[in-house]
């Protein structure tokens, strides 16, 4: 039947080839030297639960072995005489519960390790997520100081966005224009005419000059986006 079969003379000599072997499944008669067969089994399922163990036994001793049963150490017990086909049977469905309890075995391990990394991965990932709002609230944080640092410059000073539409007037700005604050998300052609071909025609960070309500003014213009992700330009103007 291709089973590797080990024999014990008794209970003792069965336990210590269970140390000494990977046993799945266990036949022990009820009368052996030294303690029963129920004895056997029961310090067996202690010391290797995972066996399936059955047991043979006349009637005589039914009271003892369907207590062990009732008790979890006996998988089954087969009366005496048997027979041989039927044994086999028996020991043959032994091994499929051993393969069946091993596979499940090995499924709820593949469970708890997959939930184990979906629990690390978002716990990870609470971390990340955590960190960012962090960094955004430091963000925003930063920008603000930066606005109220910027409406106190006592020059004009104009932020355009990657389109060239005002994105931020300060309050010296805002003195140049009737609408004052109004002029956020204009063109900025549209309200400096000349604004934009002026700048463009020196390199970035050089002087140039527009008329802005009959007054002239000295525009330094700055790309922005070299030490951050920010897009577009920033002016300052003075008196010339």
């Amino acid at each position: 039947d291709n089973y590797h079969v080990l024999t014990a003379n008794s209970g003792q000599e069965g336990l210590d080839l269970l140390t000494r072997n990977d046993v799945d499944v266990i036949v022990s008669d009820q009368r052996m030297p030294g303690m029963t067969g129920v004895e056997f089994l029961s310090q067996a399922k202690v010391l290797y639960p995972d066996t399936i163990r059955i047991v043979l036994s006349g009637y005589t001793e039914l009271q003892s072995v369907t207590d062990a049963v009732n008790e979890g150490a006996i998988y089954k017990f087969l009366t005496k005489p048997w027979d041989d086909t039927q044994l086999r049977g028996h020991v043959e469905e032994a091994f499929r519960r051993k393969e069946m309890a091993d596979e499940n075995m090995r499924l709820n391990l593949e469970v708890r390790t997959a939930n184990f990394e979906l629990a690390t991965a978002n716990r990870r990932l609470e971390r990340v997520l955590t960190q960012q709002q962090q960094q955004i609230k430091r963000d925003e944080v930063s920008l603000d100081v930066v606005r109220e640092a910027l409406q106190h410059v006592p020059a004009p000073v104009i932020g355009l966005d990657e389109d060239e539409v005002i994105a931020f007037v300060n309050s010296a700005a805002q003195l140049l224009f009737k609408d004052g604050p109004g002029v956020l998300g204009c063109d900025a052609e549209a309200v400096m005419p000349g604004i934009l071909s002026a700048i463009h025609q020196v390199n970035d960070g050089e002087k140039c000059s527009i008329e802005l309500n009959g007054l002239m003014y000295q525009v330094i213009s700055h790309n922005m986006g070299r030490g951050s992700q920010s897009r577009g330009k920033l002016m300052t103007l003075t008196r010339e």
